[in-house]
């Protein structure tokens, strides 16, 4: 237990058992887990004075063991004197228990890697790649995370898939971007319909997708009432995949998760269209 970090011991021998508790769990296995936790430091003033984000980095290194990355602005904020592409901070992603004593694995150490060793083994294989409408949690900027695609694209993806979303503007805005860099596979748009109340905050912390006006508006007022929110949440997705079908996607899929009841909801709203 010693060489054990003293978070996971509390999480081990505190967290998990007042969870158990308090959500009336039965199977241990069921309780929430981290998926990732994400190290974040902002410095605004490393736009007049390029070393504070060297010693940021530096000191963000020592706390988590593990090279950051310089975080981007995204858009440009002039009361801030924010410049789009500007380093405005940086930031380290934790994932899972590192291993001293066993070296991390080369292989595959990005989709693309991955995407060309099976195009090179089995190219019989269709291979569906995922894509970010809004852009990857760890991209500095959407331009950049589009213009990654194309390491897919040339690895041997026949498919792009992508992540989630609530705002279709975003996956017309993506495509777009998309096609200007050079990406001509097929983009079939990933949409889940929000029936539950546990969905919401689990789905948009691992998707990091932005929530409407018109979606927020949905779960305040049905979120205390389950059957309003099982029909809001379908109708929702329905009028999402109905305008990304009329507005000539080249595809769509359903993230469903498991229940035939929501899929066959769905279908019942969009038949019509296919």
């Amino acid at each position: 237990m010693a060489d054990t970090p003293r978070l996971k011991v509390k999480y081990q021998t505190e967290i998990v058992p007042a969870l158990v508790e308090q959500l009336g769990i039965k199977n241990i296995n069921c309780v929430p887990k981290l998926e990732k936790i994400v190290v974040n430091m902002g410095v605004g003033a490393a736009a007049g004075d390029s070393k504070l984000l060297d010693a940021a980095m530096n000191d963000m290194r020592i706390i988590t063991g593990q090279q950051p990355c310089v975080t981007r602005a995204k858009k440009s904020i002039a009361g801030f004197h924010v410049r789009e592409g500007q380093a405005i901070g940086c930031k380290v992603t934790l994932r899972g228990d590192r291993t001293p004593t066993r070296p991390e694995s080369p292989d595959f150490a990005h989709a693309s890697d991955l995407a060309q060793f099976v195009w090179q083994t089995q190219p019989e294989f269709d291979i569906h790649a995922a894509c970010y409408p809004e852009g990857h949690p760890e991209a500095a900027t959407l331009a950049q995370d589009v213009a990654n695609l194309r390491f897919k694209q040339e690895a041997g993806a026949t498919h792009l898939l992508t992540q989630l979303f609530f705002d279709n503007m975003h996956f017309y805005r993506f495509l777009n971007l998309a096609r200007r860099a050079g990406i001509t596979l097929p983009v079939s748009a990933g949409v889940m319909p929000i029936v539950k109340r546990s969905q919401i905050e689990r789905t948009v912390a691992l998707s990091s997708a932005s929530l409407p006006s018109e979606f927020t508006r949905m779960i305040s007022r049905y979120q205390d009432d389950p059957e309003s929110l099982y029909a809001a949440g379908v109708d929702y997705a329905v009028q999402q995949l109905r305008d990304l079908i009329e507005g000539g996607a080249d595809g769509v899929h359903l993230y469903a998760m498991n229940d035939a009841k929501v899929a066959a909801a769905v279908y019942e709203g969009i038949k019509d269209l296919l």
